[in-house]
């Protein structure tokens, strides 16, 4: 009996080994930290990480499939704590946050691609990329991330069944993983865990609507500064002096996305030309129903025609700028071949553009 006994409590404490290091201490061993501020400390029982404006990347591994899980303390600060992973460089890499500041509203949380410096909420929003979520505020919320192939499901607070999937936008690459995220507002991180157990449960994704009608390809120019459009007397300059840099084709049935083709910082610029050569077959008026983000010029064979601006909160403080069919424009075709160029701008949140003619039987969208 006491042999059974002292085999049990050693058998006990070698998987209270092998859980203990299940945990990846939060510490500069094991994490490259690159943050506006950060604090090492033991919080609310947990030894964690304080993480202001910035991010704590796993040192030494790369993570592929699996399962990422980890505790964090949330106020209700506006803040976008979360998770990165297959971050193959600074640029690139598959992200989940949360929004504890709209805690119970649809947006809570966030499932999106950062592509190339740019993450592209305006683009992937909506109830694919998002679930209404109740945080706790008064103890430490449970993230766990399941990962397999082009396919995630998110689970908060231990929950039996996924809350949230949805399909990977990049293609599957092993790549670093980081904790973290932007926003004035820190977070306390704790008791980090990865697996190589890829189990997706009822997996479910409610695909977004596409819009009908679309133009499918836009062509794209190199980078310019967005102020030498106030010069209108240095506009036929400016387009004669484009490099075309390559096409781009509608996302999500909703929108073109500018940041597959560049990116936006690291270099001058931060304005293309995404254009549309149209042949007419004869002189007519057409509506063009469009949308973009942030700011555009729109111009017709060198003539500018209109300029809006559709950026975060330009309308009102929860306006989110998300893309759709939400401007048009008459545009006074003649016959033959017209140019139409928008000169897209982008701060933050999707770089993009979207239109569709309403009638497009006297007129063809030329693939040159």
């Amino acid at each position: 009996m006491k042999i059974q006994l002292l085999t049990l409590l050693a058998l006990w404490a070698f998987s209270s080994g092998l859980q203990a290091q299940d945990i990846i201490p939060l510490d500069t061993n094991h994490w490259d930290i690159q943050a506006e501020a950060y604090v090492l400390e033991n919080y609310k029982g947990q030894q964690a990480i304080y993480l202001q404006r910035g991010l704590a990347m796993l040192k030494d591994r790369e993570f592929f499939n699996g399962t990422i899980e980890f505790d964090i303390f949330l106020t209700e600060r506006q803040s976008f704590p979360g998770v990165r992973f297959r971050a193959v460089d600074q640029q690139n890499m598959e992200v989940f946050y949360l929004r504890p500041h709209l805690s119970g509203k649809p947006d809570a949380n966030q499932a999106i691609p950062l592509i190339n410096g740019i993450m592209p909420f305006q683009l992937y929003f909506g109830p694919s990329y998002s679930v209404a979520y109740q945080y706790n505020f008064d103890d430490w919320t449970h993230v766990k991330v399941v990962v397999k192939d082009r396919k995630a499901q998110v689970y908060l607070d231990h929950a039996e069944t996924p809350q949230l999937s949805w399909n990977l936008v990049h293609t599957p690459r092993s790549g670093k993983v980081a904790i973290g995220g932007g926003g004035a507002g820190p977070m306390h991180y704790a008791n980090f865990k990865i697996s190589e157990e890829a189990e997706l449960k009822d997996f479910k994704v409610i695909a977004p609507q596409p819009i009908e009608g679309l133009v499918e390809e836009w062509e794209i120019s190199d980078l310019f500064e967005e102020m030498v459009l106030d010069d209108l007397s240095q506009l036929e300059k400016v387009i004669i002096n484009r490099k075309w840099a390559g096409k781009i084709q509608v996302e999500e049935g909703t929108a073109a996305n500018i940041s597959r083709q560049h990116r936006l910082r690291g270099q001058p610029g931060n304005t293309v030309f995404a254009k549309l050569t149209l042949q007419s077959e004869k002189d007519q008026t057409l509506l063009f129903e469009f949308g973009y983000s942030d700011r555009v010029v729109a111009i017709l064979n060198g003539v500018p025609i209109y300029r809006g601006n559709n950026r975060w909160r330009s309308r009102d403080y929860r306006y989110l700028g998300t893309i759709g069919l939400f401007d048009a424009i008459y545009l006074n075709l003649k016959k033959g071949k017209n140019t139409l160029l928008f000169a897209v701008s982008e701060d933050f949140g999707g770089w993009l553009i979207t239109g569709r003619f309403k009638d497009r039987s006297q007129i063809t969208v030329l693939k040159e």
